[in-house]
């Protein structure tokens, strides 16, 4: 055992011993194990608390706020959103008409409202892009990091105060471009220490117990954006956008409280390999090549990109799509409820299926029933397209995503060709997400842009979930 202060195990700590050097010990219970699931869980929340607000609240207002300027000036500066939305819709019940004014004013809505859903859908996707580049990255050298506080809080730490400042500095944006650029970095940094947190789970935890660490992670990604949606909406009429600075603090806090608390060994004592770039681009491909892998990753894909195809616009959803509109700020107050509304069922869903699969020793059925059941969810706004018809379906796709979260990152866990290479493969696997994520918006902005409405997003996000139900089913050798 190293003798570095960061490694202080308790009497009643039970852990299995590391055969290599400079690796992480098992734990299987104990006060150690405790506080590691404890601050893992609050850094998740911390890390999720910011996309949640971001994601959902700030960024789209913020969008929404510099597009409006420059749609609607001069004497138009004044219009009410909403009452002209409203006004559309009457017209296109046929309940009403438009006055040669009116009609210019719903010219400037229309193109106002592809101009904001396009804008927001390039930034969200933009920092999407860069982070698909680093996580991977960052992945291989976590593994190979030789520090006194082992391998993965160096890029924790770095990870969280980094993403905090560039936080702090999303306030002050002006433009969609600069927005963009910032939010890119922001999205990237904060990703840096995504990848190493996730794979401390495999570092640290036995194979009976990942399912159960996988299901707090799930719990603190869906409480974590739940939080942080709930509360930047609440807050937005008065304090706006500077719930930018009580995410940066919230993040930062957590990060450096999981590196101080659930402290880590030494991996001054790992043995390492020379360094060849060219294995450490072929690296990336080497899970690829497996084929349960790459199967689990394209399902990943699918599911995280008609999802995200589903809630990238969902706070313009709330005051174009669905009837009556509703208005800037009832919206933004109401988006998070949403999220709301899914909570019990989602924790639910969160806990049983990952304590039943590490019970079964399944994980394939659970993500198949998952994600069929969220794309059933994707038909109920098609239907009824009110405010009640998208509670219901964040309703039931709470239950399929509670479902999904834990039991998924515990089926990649199972399915690594090497161990011994985690942090390269989970951040490949982190990968997945991120395409998703960034192909979703981009693909949400090109319905809305040319359709003109958003139906067809939920058709759209409704045949990819589906379709990542259906690539789970090649697994072999996998229950």
């Amino acid at each position: 055992m190293s003798g570095t202060k960061t490694f202080e195990p308790k009497p009643k700590d039970v852990f299995v011993e590391s055969t290599e050097p400079g690796t992480s010990p098992i734990w299987v219970k104990g006060p150690s194990s405790r506080r590691y699931l404890t601050w893992y869980t609050i850094l998740t929340i911390a890390i999720t608390a910011v996309w949640g607000a971001v994601l959902g609240i700030l960024l789209p207002n913020q969008v929404q706020l510099i597009e409006f300027g420059g749609w609607f000036t001069g004497a138009d500066a004044g219009i009410d959103l909403q009452q002209l939305t409203l006004l559309q819709q009457s017209i296109d019940a046929g309940t009403a008409s438009a006055t040669a004014e009116q009609a210019r004013q719903l010219e400037l809505l229309s193109g106002f409202n592809a101009a904001r859903a396009q804008s927001l859908a390039i930034i969200t996707s933009i920092g999407v892009v860069l982070t698909m580049l680093i996580q991977p990255i960052v992945g291989v050298f976590a593994d190979r990091t030789r520090t006194r506080w082992g391998r993965r809080a160096p890029w924790i730490l770095f990870g969280t105060l980094a993403g905090a400042l560039l936080l702090s500095l999303m306030r002050f944006a002006p433009t969609i471009a600069l927005l963009a650029i910032v939010f890119m970095l922001t999205q990237a940094v904060l990703n840096s220490a995504v990848g190493p947190l996730m794979t401390t789970v495999a570092d640290r935890m036995p194979e009976n117990r990942r399912g159960t660490a996988s299901a707090l992670g799930g719990f603190g990604n869906f409480f974590g954006g739940l939080l942080g949606g709930l509360a930047a909406g609440a807050l937005f009429a008065t304090i706006g956008l500077d719930f930018y600075f009580i995410l940066a603090a919230f993040v930062a806090f957590a990060g450096v409280m999981f590196v101080l608390i659930a402290r880590d060994r030494s991996s001054k004592d790992l043995v390492v390999a020379k360094f060849n770039w060219k294995a450490f681009f072929v690296g990336f491909t080497i899970a690829l090549r497996n084929r349960n892998y790459r199967w689990v990753w394209v399902a990943r894909i699918l599911l995280t990109f008609g999802y995200t195809v589903s809630t990238a616009l969902s706070l313009y959803m709330l005051q174009s799509y669905v009837r009556p509109a509703l208005s800037q700020i009832e919206a933004t107050q109401l988006a998070p409820l949403l999220l709301l509304t899914g909570v019990p069922v989602t924790i639910i869903a969160v806990f049983i299926a990952g304590k039943l699969s590490d019970k079964l020793g399944k994980r394939r059925i659970f993500v198949i029933v998952a994600s069929l059941l969220m794309a059933a969810s994707m038909i109920i706004p098609i239907v009824w397209p009110t405010v009640p018809g998208l509670f219901l379906q964040a309703i039931v796709g709470g239950i399929a995503f509670g479902i999904y979260l834990p039991v998924d990152q515990a089926l990649f866990i199972d399915v690594l060709p090497d161990k011994r290479a985690a942090g390269r493969d989970l951040g490949v696997a982190g990968l997945g997400s991120n395409l998703g994520q960034a192909l979703g918006p981009i693909l949400a902005g090109a319905v809305v842009a040319v359709t003109g409405g958003y139906v067809g997003i939920w058709i759209t996000a409704g045949v990819l979930v589906f379709l990542g139900a259906v690539a789970i089913f090649p697994l072999k050798g996998v229950k």
